[in-house]
């Protein structure tokens, strides 16, 4: 279709600011993003919609489109809900890049843009493929009667004898037509994709597993739901869904190959709104995360997991127990020898928080809503889940009038024993360790920390503390994905939440006072020097890496650390007592 058929197309509200001359180009399909460079999402020919939040000031406009021109897309659409009038500076960057530019009123929904494109590119090659865009917006409801993306996938098997999955990058099902993929099957595709992907190729990647051959093409989440700003592949690798078809794509025309471009960009749409579903539970876990490390009184602490618990369980009211979960992505420096510290632009709190949602989902669970009862919180660099356990129930007890004979104790033995709904380390980790290690590739590491459950809000600071410890213990571990729990933790860090308030002030005010205050005066950082050594196990080399120190720096402020406290970091004792006043403090 051409740009000039979506000028006339009233029901879409465009208005065109500029590039009337170029309005016969083809439109192949449509993209939105927010992302200050979407380049590696292009293939040409696009409609690019924005809504202008890569935006900061004037100067970022001629660096996007410039980007856009780049990449031959055929124009773009700026959103007005945001900024109001679309800004002077992007109507000249495109006047200068002779990309035309359309403003879309507030009252129009990028979705609806987004379906008449494709609905008309995909009906003009393949008749068939119309009924998926017609049934966009059963796509977009919840509910057994949306049927969610069950619908395209319904249609290319019946309509285009293809069998497709829609998988997580774990390779859990989240949707498909027919028989459900087996799990060992979904997760080794997800390896291949996620290995593809951190090479840099583009999909759709071909995957020859148990015999037959597979193509998998990445649904990307550019919405409101992506990474912001993302600039490293490493930002979204591990959270970004995936398409795999049945059948060899590397002969495929161009029509056929576009058409499926359009279904991923249909479930893409679906995806960014399952994950704006999940901003409420976010929250949720945010709030309660902050009054814990506040040290917030525990009848404040009860009253919010009161408003949780709801949400988390439906039905129930308030959850008996409840476990806390610390998860880390670490990405080495490229080119480094040995481990360096993580590079500074690839945030890595949010990665974890993405990673941390999936792998909390029971494998035998599929679809997109399994994660509903799943608040994850991130703060720095880790991912801290809230996860609410439901009751077991107790085993009926025994009738004094029931029978008393052996005969009865085989059936005794064979009853079935209540289920542990508790979380295990090492079991959330099994079916997802393959496809994560191939995505984390050779610079990159998870590590999992498991609390034990408890029972009030009294006990959520100790298991905070004991799933960040644990998280440590497998930190320690060598692999690409490593989990620890609660019972794996020495009996000194199980000890610290409950160490008395007055204790602890005394104990971490000899050790750290002289350092806090020598930092204020002098602004050296001993403290977080302190924390980097500790946290490298006392290796020089680790330690000054992490930091961008030469050793001889990272010498001198620890021999400083040493005189100002009396203490040897060489000496085990005193490293001991460091680690404990720093976990206390």
């Amino acid at each position: 279709m051409r740009l000039r058929a979506l000028l006339e197309t009233d029901a879409l509200g465009l208005r065109l600011l500029g590039g009337e001359d170029e309005l016969d180009r083809t439109v192949r399909g449509v993209m939105t993003t927010d992302l200050r460079d979407p380049s590696r999402y292009l293939s040409g020919g696009e409609l690019v919609l924005t809504g202008l939040a890569w935006r900061r000031d004037a100067s970022d406009s001629e660096p996007f489109v410039r980007i856009l021109a780049g990449a031959g897309v055929a124009g773009l659409a700026a959103g007005e809900a945001e900024l109001g009038d679309i800004p002077a500076d992007l109507v000249e960057a495109c006047v200068q890049h002779r990309l035309p530019l359309f403003a879309v009123n507030e009252t129009v929904a990028f979705a609806t843009i987004t379906e008449h494109v494709v609905r008309q590119v995909s009906g003009e090659r393949a008749g068939d493929l119309a009924a998926v865009v017609d049934r966009h917006r059963r796509l977009m409801t919840s509910g057994p009667a949306g049927g969610g993306p069950e619908v395209v996938l319904d249609l290319l098997t019946s309509d285009l004898d293809l069998r497709a999955w829609v998988l997580s990058p774990t390779g859990r099902q989240i949707a498909g037509a027919g028989a459900p993929l087996p799990a060992p099957l979904g997760a080794a595709l997800a390896g291949h994709h996620l290995a593809a992907t951190r090479t840099g190729r583009r999909g759709p990647h071909r995957a020859a597993v148990a015999g037959s051959t597979y193509s998998l093409f990445p649904i990307r989440n550019a919405g409101r739901g992506a990474v912001p700003a993302a600039r490293d592949v490493r930002e979204s690798v591990l959270s970004d869904w995936l398409l795999a078809v049945e059948a060899d794509a590397s002969d495929w025309p161009a029509a056929r190959l576009d058409l499926l471009q359009g279904v991923t960009q249909l479930i893409a749409v679906e995806r960014d709104r399952r994950d704006a579903a999940r901003t409420v539970r976010r929250r949720l876990a945010q709030e309660v995360l902050e009054l814990v490390q506040a040290g917030a009184a525990p009848a404040e602490i009860a009253a919010r997991l009161r408003v949780a618990a709801p949400v988390l369980l439906p039905g129930l009211g308030v959850a008996p127990q409840w476990q806390v979960v610390v998860a880390r992505v670490d990405w080495t420096a490229a080119g480094t020898a040995g481990g360096a510290g993580v590079p500074g632009d690839i945030a890595g709190g949010p990665v974890a928080q993405a990673l941390l949602e999936e792998i909390l989902v029971d494998p035998a669970v599929s679809g997109p809503d399994s994660a509903d009862r799943i608040a994850v919180a991130h703060t720095g660099e880790e991912a801290i889940a809230l996860v609410p356990l439901p009751a077991v129930p107790a085993p009926l007890p025994e009738t004094v009038d029931g029978p008393t004979d052996n005969a009865a104790a085989p059936d005794t033995a064979e009853a079935p024993a209540a289920q542990d709904p508790a979380l295990h380390a090492d079991a959330l980790l099994a079916a997802v360790r393959e496809p994560l290690s191939a995505g984390l590739a050779d610079d990159g590491r998870l590590t999992l920390g498991v609390s034990a459950a408890v029972h009030s809000a009294e006990g959520l600071r100790g298991a905070l503390e004991e799933a960040r410890h644990a998280r440590r213990v497998a930190a320690a571990r060598p692999g690409r994905v490593c989990a620890a729990g609660h019972h794996e933790l020495a009996s000194h860090v199980l000890l610290l939440p409950f160490v008395p308030d007055d204790v602890r002030r005394a104990f971490t005010a000899r050790l750290l006072d002289p350092l806090r205050d020598y930092d204020r005066r002098h602004r050296a950082e001993l403290i977080e020097t302190l924390e980097a050594f500790l946290d490298c196990d006392g290796s020089w080399t680790r330690c000054a890496a992490r930091l961008h120190l030469h050793v001889n720096t990272l010498r001198y402020r620890v021999g400083r650390i040493e005189q100002l406290t009396g203490r040897d970091l060489s000496r085990l004792e005193d490293k001991l007592d460091f680690f404990l006043a720093l976990r206390m403090s």
